[in-house]
């Protein structure tokens, strides 16, 4: 019996024995430290790489850039880029203000109000509840056709952090929030990471830290599948990165979700990037260096992934572990409010520790004075929740219509789509207001939708449908308060079938 298997046999006889983790306030607070400092490396390590690098990793040869003033300058440069940071700020706001027993909308509503940058799912999940629709139907896959994204994912550390050994209580954090913009495995992927976080108190190898907090997922889902896999390729090359990296992208690589990624090199899919998470971690080995070169080197979303990897390896290590080098550019910033919040890292410090303190007294433990005594309760699998059901990409047919009024197409044989554009203004110096306008398939008028013209504001797509009969539709838009100033550009229109083209040939 190898070394690693000993180690994690003792650690579950111990867990099994006491049933509970006791931690002294001082560790607490510095693992929490951890996890918020290790977030915001990443994310700033990752800043000039993301999306760079699509279906194929950054060579050995290229430098990534990291120096001590480099933090404050992308804070500086584009706040936009710790959207990782800022959303989950949010998120702990709300708690302060309405404890921790804050009603699911109220998240929404928060989240719904802010005016910082938002892209894919939370875009999405932000323009629904903006106009009316809540969670749950505000992530749903047939009301947000990002809802397999990664969005939950990156934001969803604070549900660990505040959930110290208990990762029921961080599944019922992620419950009330992550619906907000996500459902099926772009849910998922912010479950598995938000039980991560709080699995990282536990001290747990980190070979053992991922597999126990897949218990968190359902194993009929694909986003358990694709971990599973990850985790065995790392078993089978364990010395080989590259390798694994390869073996992923054969067999997970195919977007069938989002509507940017399908037919593209771009895959912001939550399963495959949190592979690249998991992987980066297991690689990593415990090193801060290695663990974010290798979970950016994997490309994709490539400032989001190692700033979930550093954050949960933060939260493993400790603040007071994390090499100088890594921490001085954080230290620098510690004071910094993060665009659209009234937060800085040392606020976010301060009030995750003491969320989950309270977080622990109301889940049956104890805090004395030295030390918090958290009862064990290992994860259970969340239902299944299946996104895209047997919806497979036929092709994208290019239109490059400006609608000013009416549009009429067809689709060709099919069972979804989704009418890819924006709303645009056709003149300068003109007020923004929003163009409403209503979808007809096959002669039924199935919606109406506002397109306000603000970027923050917007529609991620003009219009989609899921679930149709399998036959030519024919697709008509109507524009209902017309203005010469403004038009629906309707650039494509992504079909979905029963079967692929690959499949009739």
């Amino acid at each position: 019996m190898n070394r690693l298997l000993l180690l994690v046999l003792f650690f579950a006889g111990q867990v099994a024995r006491s049933q509970t983790l006791t931690l002294s306030h001082d560790r607490l607070l510095d693992k929490i430290k951890g996890g918020w400092a290790g977030q915001t490396i990443g994310v700033t390590y990752g800043w000039p790489t993301e999306f760079v690098h699509m279906g194929t990793f950054i060579p050995d040869y290229q430098p990534i850039h990291w120096d001590k003033g480099y933090v404050s300058r992308a804070m500086t440069e584009f706040p936009g880029l710790f959207d990782d940071l800022y959303m989950d700020l949010t998120f702990v706001e709300t708690f302060r203000r309405l404890g921790l027993e804050a009603p699911a909308d109220s998240f929404a509503v928060a989240y719904a109000r802010k005016d910082y940058e938002l892209w894919h799912a939370n875009q999405a999940g932000r323009y629904n509840v903006r106009q009316g629709l809540r969670p749950p139907a505000s992530g749903h896959w047939l009301n947000n056709p990002h809802a397999d994204d990664i969005d939950f994912q990156i934001e969803a550390d604070f549900a660990g952090l505040m959930s110290p050994g208990m990762p029921r209580a961080a599944a019922a954090v992620c419950d009330k929030i992550g619906r907000i913009m996500n459902s099926g495995d772009g849910y998922y992927g912010g479950l598995y990471v938000a039980t991560l976080y709080a699995l990282a108190f536990t001290d747990r190898p980190i070979p053992a830290l991922v597999r126990e907090a897949l218990k968190a997922i359902p194993r009929q889902s694909t986003f358990y599948q694709c971990i599973s896999d990850a985790i065995r390729w790392h078993d089978r090359f364990p010395n080989d990165w590259k390798r694994a990296w390869f073996e992923l992208q054969r067999r997970w690589a195919e977007d069938t979700g989002c509507p940017d990624g399908v037919f593209h090199p771009l895959d912001i899919d939550a399963k495959m990037n949190a592979a690249y998470v998991v992987l980066g971690l297991l690689y990593g080995k415990g090193d801060i260096g290695r663990t974010l070169d290798i979970s950016t080197r994997m490309g994709q979303d490539s400032d989001c992934n190692p700033s979930t990897a550093a954050g949960i390896l933060g939260t493993l290590i400790g603040y007071s572990h994390i090499p100088e080098r890594w921490l001085a550019p954080v230290q620098e910033a510690e004071h910094r409010v993060f665009s659209h919040t009234s937060l800085c890292l040392r606020d976010a410090y301060d009030l995750s520790y003491r969320q989950a303190l309270e977080h622990i007294r109301l889940n049956g433990g104890i805090v004395s004075e030295k030390t918090v005594r958290i009862p064990w309760k290992p994860p259970v699998p969340a239902p299944l929740e299946v996104n895209f059901a047997g919806h497979i990409p036929l092709r994208k047919n290019w239109l490059g219509v400006g609608i000013e009024k009416e549009y009429t197409f067809e689709t060709g044989k099919g069972i979804g789509f989704v009418l890819r554009g924006y709303v645009r203004k056709k003149q300068n110096g003109i007020a923004d207001r929003p163009v409403r306008a209503a979808l007809y398939v096959d002669g039924t008028k199935v919606e109406e939708a506002v397109f306000p013209t603000g970027v923050n504001d917007r529609r991620t797509e003009l219009f989609w449908r899921y679930q149709l009969d399998d036959k030519p539709h024919t697709v008509r838009i109507v524009v209902l308060n017309p203005d010469p100033g403004y038009d629906l550009y309707a650039s494509e229109c992504l079909l979905y079938g029963k079967t692929g083209l690959n499949s009739v040939r």
